[in-house]
């Protein structure tokens, strides 16, 4: 019984969240898109080709920075700082999305209620 309830809330929990995702992809899209677009940007200015770049950007964006590309000019280090707070934009709206499907999910009632 425990393992059938424990799939029903796995599965609620799925469909909720891909309603979320449903919901605010065109956000969710633009932010990944928009961060692609500064990183080939950045690539470009440094001279580190735009696949580089791309990578330096979401590397940056998840605030993993691994230190192997780091920007020299003034305007790639603005751009930079621009690449990592739309990276917490993007990990803030992700969390939400995963709070309000928990939020969806049927709670069992208790006796204890």
């Amino acid at each position: 019984m425990a393992e059938r309830n424990s799939r029903a809330v796995r599965a609620a929990y799925l469909a909720a969240l891909i309603q979320g995702l449903g919901v605010t992809w065109p956000v969710l899209s633009g932010l990944l898109l928009f961060k692609a677009g500064m990183g080939a940007i950045v690539g470009v200015i440094e001279g580190w080709g735009v696949w580089q770049g791309v990578y330096f950007a979401y590397i940056t964006g998840l605030t993993i920075g691994y230190g192997d590309l780091s920007p020299r000019q003034a305007l790639t280090r603005f751009l930079a700082v621009v690449i990592g707070f739309s990276g917490v934009l993007l990990t803030g709206l992700v969390a939400a999305l995963a709070v309000k499907a928990i939020q969806a999910v049927p709670r069992p009632l208790s006796d204890n209620a």
